[in-house]
């Protein structure tokens, strides 16, 4: 399954409980067809000690959620779009782009 969110891109949450919060994709799940974002989907992790050294207690830590549940944040105009693709001539070959479907830009 192909995936338009990538690492590093700045999303906002369609829906949920984290509905209309913006983060950056920290790391995605495309077998699962799920992205980790930051701040978003935040769940209470209980963690032993490992070690006699390290104190264990509770964490807090993001969880993944569905890519189907965000939409990339285009850097120019601002706004949630759709990612569209276009292919340019460079150095004699054909590059595959991301872009924006409001305003072209890059994304």
């Amino acid at each position: 399954m192909s995936m338009k969110v990538k690492k590093g891109d700045t999303v906002v949450v369609l829906s949920g409980k984290d509905r209309g919060r913006q983060g950056k994709v920290s790391g995605t799940v495309p077998k699962e067809g799920k992205v980790v974002v930051e701040g978003v989907n935040m769940a209470t992790v209980h963690v032993k000690p490992r070690r006699q050294d390290e104190t264990g207690g509770i964490m807090h830590r993001e969880l993944a959620i569905a890519a189907c549940k965000v939409q990339v944040v285009c850097p120019k105009c601002g706004k949630p779009t759709r990612v569209g693709h276009v292919f340019r001539e460079e150095d004699g070959k054909n590059k595959k782009y991301r872009v924006c479907k409001h305003c072209g830009a890059d994304l």
